[in-house]
């Protein structure tokens, strides 16, 4: 059997049918028929007119419509005068039936879950505008393959801010631009399985998926507790570890100055690579961002960025600014991988070059400082005699509640929050190490749309309170 090809002016429709050479009008309606029947047709869709078809497939136009009558007889095929010709609805009968399409996750009515910015707070009109401009104005080149490393125009507004918002000592060729984090903490373990590294240190506790992300990649995860100040750097054993510094996930602590310190020092000692998760460092209300760790050591921490918390986890943007040794083998990982949606990255980089980014995360900034004074003087007033203590206040857009002994555990409250439709993480399931761990929750209070804020929290706040 050739497949022949019917591409008609008239249907505008593409049609693929199984007929070999000069079919007749059995053979003809069979091949319709099928394609019917397994989909590639679908109810209503028009079928190309006698001619337009006779004239592709170099058949007699009689032949077409013999077909097209016979398919109309079964009730394929819907006719009506002056109308053109589709394709009717037909009930299955004798034919498996179709799987059940798997219902779509309901999103939780108060979303709590750490993470996530407020999405309804993206800026559209300024996102619309960075893309009209970017596609009146990119030169036809940024339409091929590309820079496995990503657009330049992108990586050059990054340096610009990187070094501005977040001190952050790097360059547009130490820059690679990822599909969002994930893929950044894949490439950076395969790249370091691939330099013999056997184990990596994570936070202990930290988010689960990162962590299963670097053991498919064949290296093993240690867990490295974390207190009030930060890693237990002393602990520190395997020949990679990944931190957040700013803002600790989920214990929402800040590095001490005196730790970071040692890490640096211990780092270089032992020629530890430090990868530095910055994931909502531009969120700080007590007073300016912390700088980032890579800016008092650029040729030993990697520093991974994101659009995900700024503007949505949608975009897929992230970047890694690399030592310049690890530039080439990251980039060549990256080659074998997923190029990026290019008219995303230059709409992000015309974003940031006209000011519009900053602005908006100025925007949200005092917009989630609000929400957080909102939720800490809620969590004052609950009416309860069992005290919870908030943790990571100062920055970011969780925080996590401490849960003191004798009072509601983690399985209750959670319990809780699901008869109320409150979606929030519990602390346990974070902990790398087995054992006996303070009970928490981890409360993302970005999420919630504006105007539905008030009733979000006033949910939490019943829920916590028993």
């Amino acid at each position: 059997m050739t497949r022949e090809r019917s591409s008609s002016p008239e249907s505008g429709l593409d049609l693929h049918l199984d007929c070999s050479g000069r079919p007749d009008s059995g053979a003809l309606a069979e091949a319709l028929r099928a394609a019917i029947r397994d989909g590639r047709l679908a109810a209503g869709t028009r079928v190309p007119s006698t001619r337009a078809l006779a004239q592709d497939l170099g058949i007699a136009r009689g032949t077409v419509t013999r077909a097209y009558v016979q398919l109309g007889t079964e009730g394929f095929l819907l006719t009506r005068q002056g109308a053109p010709t589709t394709v009717a609805e037909r009930l299955r009968t004798g034919e498996p039936p179709e799987p059940a399409a798997r219902p779509a996750p309901r999103a939780p009515r108060w979303d709590f879950r750490p993470g996530r910015p407020n999405l309804s707070a993206f800026p559209r009109k300024d996102w619309l505008a960075a893309s009209r401009r970017t596609l009146r104005t990119m030169p036809a080149d940024e339409l091929d393959y590309g820079d496995p490393q990503g657009p330049l125009a992108l990586r050059e507004a990054l340096t610009q801010y990187l070094r501005r918002a977040r001190a952050v000592h790097t360059s547009p060729d130490r820059l690679i631009v990822c599909n969002g984090y994930s893929e950044a903490l894949s490439l950076i373990s395969r790249v370091l399985h691939a330099q013999g590294a056997s184990s990596i240190d994570f936070e202990d506790p930290s988010l689960p998926h990162h962590r299963t992300i670097a053991e498919d990649n064949g290296i093993t995860v240690h867990g490295v507790p974390v207190d009030d100040g930060g890693i237990d750097v002393s602990a520190l054993r395997s020949h990679a570890a990944v931190i957040t510094p700013a803002h600790q996930f989920p214990l929402g602590v800040t590095m001490r100055a005196q730790r970071r310190t040692a890490l640096i020092r211990d780092a270089k000692a032992a020629g530890r690579i430090i990868v530095e998760d910055d994931y909502d460092g531009e969120f700080r209300f007590d007073r300016q961002p912390v700088g980032s760790l890579q800016g008092m050591a650029p040729e030993t921490v990697i520093y991974a960025g994101t659009a995900s918390k700024t503007l949505a986890p949608a975009l897929r943007i992230a970047w890694l600014a690399l030592p310049a040794r690890l530039v080439e083998p990251v980039r060549e990982m990256k080659t074998h991988g997923r190029y990026g949606p290019v008219f995303d990255q230059l709409a992000l980089a015309e974003l940031v070059r006209s000011g519009a980014y900053d602005q908006h995360v100025r925007r949200s900034r005092t917009a989630y400082r609000a929400r957080r004074e909102q939720l800490l003087h809620g969590l004052d007033g609950l009416r309860t005699r069992h005290r919870r203590y908030p943790a990571g206040i100062s920055a970011g857009l969780h925080l996590t509640l401490r849960l003191a002994s004798g009072g509601p555990d983690e399985p209750e409250i959670m319990a809780r929050a699901r008869s109320r439709g409150v979606e929030l993480k519990a602390l346990g399931p974070w902990w790398v190490q087995p054992g006996e761990h303070p009970p928490g929750v981890v409360i993302g209070y970005a999420a919630p749309a504006e105007h539905a804020f008030r009733p979000a929290l006033e949910a939490l706040l019943d829920t916590l309170d028993p």
